[in-house]
């Protein structure tokens, strides 16, 4: 880390909004490594769509610093089935929780993005600026609009009154706390239970939706939470910035690793009636990297310690969250 720190966070207050959620956790694990007061509060207690709640919080716990990491996220599935959650949930989760810190004088917020914010033919890899120079993916567009609108809010808020809110851009996140239900999570978590469960039958094949083709570029949860803290401390700057890997594999050699990690042999099948989605989604990482960060977790151990997580976390707890969220549980513990 360069020597020259802007922002430490020794002895600060630092508030992880979305402490619950598979970043946020994640978050509150590296966090607990600088001398910090970490803040946290139920979305029982403080429902963050609600803006005088939401003000009123942030004014009486008087944080010196917050990470977004609240947010109604999900798959492609998701995204298409419930638009309007996608959209409205978020613009206001962020809406109200930026105006809060910029009206209780917060020094400091880092607010968390998403890769699907770039347009679906990108140049790859895709810097920063591609931002808003062409059509969005069309099965994530809802979220995706939010998380811009977020970048820009941030952004306004520097320009207008000078505020140091920063905007981070991950890729696509795996690792402890995902969500692995069939019908709202992201791909990793969704093959790795998809194999599973072909194991425990017995199956000789895994099913997998498209051809397989596209690439995709993932990063552990443990090294985004790192990106971010790192971010908080040492960058102060209007632009974005990407959080990845820096390399991507196709969703076929995607799924032969999973395969290998669960221990399933087997054929893979092609649901050739599903989205590919964006042909190729790389981010590029050259911001960051000359800032000084690199991301320490391969791919292939990442996975192992998914699915070591999925095995003891998971499973005892399947039947309780759809007893308690139903069909429409998104991720449950993102807010």
């Amino acid at each position: 880390m360069p020597n020259d720190v802007i922002f430490p966070l020794a002895g600060k207050r630092v508030w992880v909004a979305g402490h619950k959620g598979m970043v946020g956790s994640a978050l509150v694990r590296r966090l607990g490594l600088e001398n910090c007061e970490i803040l946290t509060v139920d979305r029982r207690d403080v429902d963050l769509k609600d803006q005088a709640a939401t003000r009123a919080w942030i004014r009486d716990a008087r944080p010196d610093a917050i990470f977004l990491a609240a947010a109604r996220a999900g798959g492609i599935l998701a995204n298409e089935t419930y638009p309007v959650d996608f959209l409205y949930d978020n613009l206001v989760i962020e809406t109200n929780v930026i105006e809060a810190a910029h009206r209780a004088e917060v020094s400091k917020l880092l607010f968390l993005g998403s890769s699907c914010i770039y347009p679906k033919f990108a140049p790859q890899p895709i810097p920063e600026d591609a931002l808003l120079t062409g059509p969005l993916e069309p099965t994530n567009e809802w979220y995706a609009v939010a998380k811009i609108a977020g970048i820009k809010l941030c952004q306004a808020y520097r320009k207008q009154y000078g505020s140091d809110f920063i905007s981070a851009m991950p890729t696509n996140l795996y690792g402890p706390g995902d969500n692995f239900d069939l019908d709202t999570s992201h791909v990793i978590p969704a093959l790795l239970r998809k194999a599973h469960e072909a194991k425990s039958r017995g199956d000789d094949e895994i099913i997998v939706w498209g051809t397989g083709a596209p690439r995709r570029e993932f990063l552990h949860v443990d090294d985004c939470a790192d990106a971010c803290v790192f971010l908080m401390q040492v960058y102060s700057g209007d632009g974005h910035v990407n959080v990845g890997s820096g390399s991507d594999l196709t969703i076929l050699d995607l799924t032969k690793l999973i395969c290998e990690t669960v221990g399933l042999s087997g054929r893979i099948v092609h649901d050739l009636s599903k989205h590919d989605g964006t042909p190729r989604k790389l981010m590029s990482a050259d911001r960051i990297r000359a800032l000084g960060w690199t991301p320490s977790i391969s791919l292939k151990d990442g996975l192992a310690s998914t699915y070591r997580w999925y095995l003891s976390h998971w499973q005892a707890r399947a039947g309780d969250v759809a007893l308690k969220f139903g069909a429409r549980s998104f991720a449950p513990t993102a807010i």
